[in-house]
């Protein structure tokens, strides 16, 4: 075993949340108090902080929605459970729990200072999102995947002009004889959000398909947006160099940059699932009484395509689908 430390790399919790283990990490050496672990709770699909509890000592009260403190009992052993009330923001809240758990192990704090040093400290951050939501971010790893497999049917410089989805068009991909939507969750279900009313319709005289993609937490063995990124910019640089700067406004468009921090690895939970769009749920226009649709400004909704059977047609774009 190594030693313990009040860190634990993102890449060795990312596995065990892959493979849908549990685990725990000691952040604190063997006799000290308190005592200090980072868990990766049953079933590998969540994590938290815990920390032993001393004489009358009470955990400290969580003073955001997205955190959650427990006091829970071990064997006669009281300890606090820290943990997030969005599985979303588990990537951040890692690093939440790591800057606590230094606060405690590294700097001597208690746990209630400990928390209201880390929360003061990441106000800033806090109050401020991500560069990119986690909903955009897989939505770009499945358009770039996506990406690659057109390549492989069309060339490079063809792929890369039907992607016009960054540049604000109805829909993702626009091929010669077809448009394509693609749609990526993260969750078990296959439920996707629509943005407008018109983005399953299709457009005059164009097939339109629909193509769903889950993605679940991939370990050592995944793809970051930054590896995807940075292989299908590789390709088109070698084989089609006239493209690049194309694909590098698109990129830019989507709100992926070189720069930008990027450590979450990803891989296909299911196979790819591709739709005739005609056949989906969708809210339908022709129901609106005369003169109200012009009175809607913006609609989003979700459906969930989960266990709808493919298309019996076949779509050679998508058939060498994976992630690049």
């Amino acid at each position: 075993m190594t030693d313990p430390t009040a860190s634990v790399p993102w890449g060795q919790v990312e596995e065990y949340l892959g493979s849908g283990q549990a685990t725990t990490f000691p952040l604190s050496r063997p006799g000290t108090h308190p005592r200090v672990w980072y868990v990766v709770e049953h079933g590998g699909k969540d994590i938290a902080l815990h920390v032993g509890l001393e004489g009358k000592e009470l955990p400290p009260r969580a003073t955001l929605p997205t955190i959650r403190i427990e006091q829970l009992a071990d064997r006669g052993h009281r300890f606090a459970r820290i943990r997030t009330t969005q599985p979303s923001l588990i990537r951040d809240f890692h690093d939440f729990l790591c800057a606590v758990a230094d606060r405690i192990v590294a700097h001597g704090r208690t746990l209630e200072q400990a928390y209201a040093e880390t929360i003061r400290a990441w106000t800033a951050l806090l109050d401020r999102p991500r560069a990119l939501s986690l909903e955009r971010r897989i939505g770009l790893i499945g358009e770039l995947a996506a990406l690659r497999s057109i390549a492989g049917e069309y060339g490079w410089g063809t792929a890369v002009d039907a992607w016009t989805g960054p540049d604000g068009e109805e829909h993702d991909f626009g091929l010669p004889a077809c448009d394509i939507e693609v749609k990526t969750t993260s969750s078990e279900l296959r439920r996707h959000t629509i943005h407008g009313l018109t983005q399953l319709d299709p457009s005059p005289g164009r097939p339109l398909w629909f193509a769903s993609l889950q993605l679940t937490r991939g370990g050592a063995d995944g793809r970051t947006l930054s590896d995807c990124a940075r292989a299908i910019r590789h390709e088109v640089a070698e084989h089609a160099p006239a493209a690049l700067r194309v694909l590098d406004r698109r990129l830019t468009a989507s709100g992926w940059s070189d720069e930008s921090a990027d450590d979450e690895r990803w891989t296909p939970r299911t196979p790819l699932l591709v739709l005739d769009a005609t056949t989906l749920p969708r809210i339908d226009l022709s129901v609106l009484p005369a003169g109200t649709r012009e009175r809607i400004s913006s609609v989003q909704y979700a459906i969930d395509v989960t266990g709808l059977p493919p298309s019996p047609q076949s779509l050679p774009a998508l058939a060498d689908f994976r992630l690049p």
